[in-house]
């Protein structure tokens, strides 16, 4: 789920450029906007974040608090991809010991 300020277009032409098969393994969405008169149901104003979008936004933000991603130095895709799956490994394990 995109934000608005994305395009999907855009996105999916320079990521078939660079690695064609990727859009085999995921698909861009934009995410819907909540009409003025769903944030009055509900009783909110201003940004009401979208539920699945959250969730990727929020994985996002733990990714980026692991020190080892904060600059990518890696050489590699495969070197990334086990720095990303150590750091998710990691934040899983902290809250499943907090349960």
């Amino acid at each position: 789920m995109l934000d608005n300020g994305y395009h999907p277009e855009t996105i999916t032409a320079a990521l078939q450029k660079l690695y064609p098969q990727i859009m085999t393994k995921i698909r861009f969405e934009l995410a819907p906007k909540p009409t003025k008169a769903e944030k009055a149901a509900q009783g909110k104003t201003g940004f009401v974040p979208v539920a699945t979008r959250w969730v990727i936004e929020r994985s996002n933000a733990w990714m980026e608090r692991c020190k080892s991603l904060v600059k990518n130095f890696e050489r590699t895709l495969s070197h990334a991809t086990a720095k990303l799956n150590l750091c998710f490994i990691r934040l899983m394990l902290k809250r499943l010991a907090n349960e």
